[in-house]
């Protein structure tokens, strides 16, 4: 037995044989919440609760909550469940003279996981707003962090049945360090029929359930807000309007794979254990990426070997970076001759304002202003090419064929296809189809092409 335990690469020798311990069972895991727009990883790196992907796991012990007594502000009972830091509670200010208080109590057969702004303890996944091309812009991490924010500091709580089949359903706001959620005199709040409380959050928390999940054959459907109490409600006329929406009683706060969650301010994509194991690896991504380099893609001008840089030095340009022209699909290698086709100052005018609309671009960036393709002579961006290294937002294992206009990012065609159709919360009442890998707007009349690569003349 000892010389099994030496010979095995678990052990050292230089360790102590009596601090060996066979490895413990593995966690059971309910799922992640990944943000779109960060490609994997944050800007200056994922670091503690602030990161690009939160892996919610089974908890050593139960921390969930569940409603428990109601009572008035006149009571004795209401001032103690809101002093008492040993309490979970929310308080609905209906007036100055009038506040309802909600006791919860200890749920031992569930898990909850809080999601915000704050970086105060409660907060187990500290999210901030996402700035649409920031990776391929020079952004900082810190840009969103000087602006103000739309997120709110305790935006919403996922509570996990600790049971199979694990079901994850998600509420509207979280507790503080108080263990208290308020709603104030401004926020939208009511009794239900059954004479319980309920209410929205400011800016609100808004899921679509892609319809047949995240599969190759899903279709996008409604956006809904989701209430304190987990109620569904379609959408208000504005984000933070005052009345709400009509309660959708058919549908529900449980999240499935695929679910998609907005804070106004970021997305994030929720996918169960079991939707990420049909998911491909980072590896996997890897190895497409050696492939496609092995085919030894050629520039039709210079005629200088294309290859796309690895994983880890994304978006940092490399000599042999492929570009791509986004009217045509044709790949290069960067070239600075073929300037701007001349037009007429309609279309000039035309296009700066469209750029002007889409939040990101800068005029630091080479790709940004039209060319013309010497194969196909047609006009339209020409920029680097991009791998989607978020392996999360892939629908399958395809090898990566096509790119996202205008980003030039890299997916399987069914990936591009996916999420050239999901309508994503932007602003206050809009929405529009973006690349999930930096949440840059896609183009209305072509959100994403095929690329066309020319092989090596040997």
């Amino acid at each position: 037995m000892l010389e099994d335990l030496i010979a095995s690469p678990m052990f050292s020798v230089d360790q102590d044989i009596s601090s060996y311990t066979m490895p413990s069972k593995p966690p059971i895991k309910y799922g992640e919440l990944i943000i779109l727009g960060y490609n994997g990883s944050l800007p200056n790196g994922d670091r503690g609760r602030r990161k690009s992907r939160f892996s919610l796991f089974k908890r050593p012990r139960a921390n969930g909550v569940k409603p428990s007594t109601v009572h008035s502000v006149c009571s004795p009972q209401a001032a103690k469940a809101i002093s008492n830091k040993d309490q979970h509670s929310i308080s609905y200010t209906l007036s100055r003279a009038q506040t309802v208080v909600v006791e919860y109590t200890h749920d031992s057969t569930t898990d909850m996981f809080q999601i915000g702004r704050s970086t105060e303890s409660p907060i187990d996944f500290v999210v901030t707003d996402t700035v649409p091309g920031r990776l391929s812009h020079g952004y900082s991490d810190s840009t969103a962090l000087s602006s103000q924010s739309t997120i709110s500091r305790f935006a919403c709580r996922i509570i996990c049945q600790r049971h199979p089949p694990y079901t994850a359903r998600i509420y509207a706001a979280g507790f503080d360090s108080s263990k208290n959620i308020f709603l104030g005199e401004k926020a939208a709040k009511w009794k239900t029929p059954d004479g319980r409380m309920d209410g929205l959050t400011t800016n609100g928390v808004l899921v679509m359930h892609p319809r047949h999940g995240f599969t190759q054959d899903s279709r996008p459907s409604a956006w809904r807000e989701i209430s304190v109490c987990g109620n569904v409600f379609s959408l208000r006329e504005t984000r933070s309007a005052q009345q709400r929406g009509k309660m959708v009683e058919k549908e529900s706060h449980e999240l499935r794979d695929g679910s998609l969650i907005d804070l106004c301010g970021a997305t994030l994509l929720w996918r169960t254990a079991e939707g990420l194991a049909q998911t491909p690896s980072v590896q996997h991504l890897e190895e497409l990426r050696r492939e496609l380099n092995a085919a030894r893609p050629q520039c039709p001008v210079g005629l200088n070997t294309l290859a796309f840089p690895s994983l880890r030095c994304r978006q940092l340009l490399d000599a042999k970076q492929p570009w791509v022209y986004l009217r045509c699909g044709h790949v290069h290698g960067y070239h600075g001759w073929a300037g701007r086709s001349r037009r007429s100052q309609e279309e000039e005018d035309e296009e700066d304002e469209e750029e002007n609309q889409q939040p990101g671009q800068n005029e630091q960036d080479p790709g940004s202003r039209e060319r013309q393709c010497p194969l196909c002579r047609a006009r339209g961006p020409y920029v680097p090419l991009w791998l989607g290294c978020e392996s999360a937002f892939y629908l399958d294992a395809a090898p990566p064929t096509h790119a996202f206009v205008p980003c030039g990012h890299v997916c399987s065609e069914k990936t591009a296809a996916f999420w050239s159709q999901i309508p994503l919360p932007h602003g206050t009442h809009t929405f529009h189809a973006a690349c999930p890998f930096c949440v840059r707007p896609l183009r209305r009349e072509r959100r994403y092409i095929r690329l066309i690569f020319q092989g090596p003349l040997d």
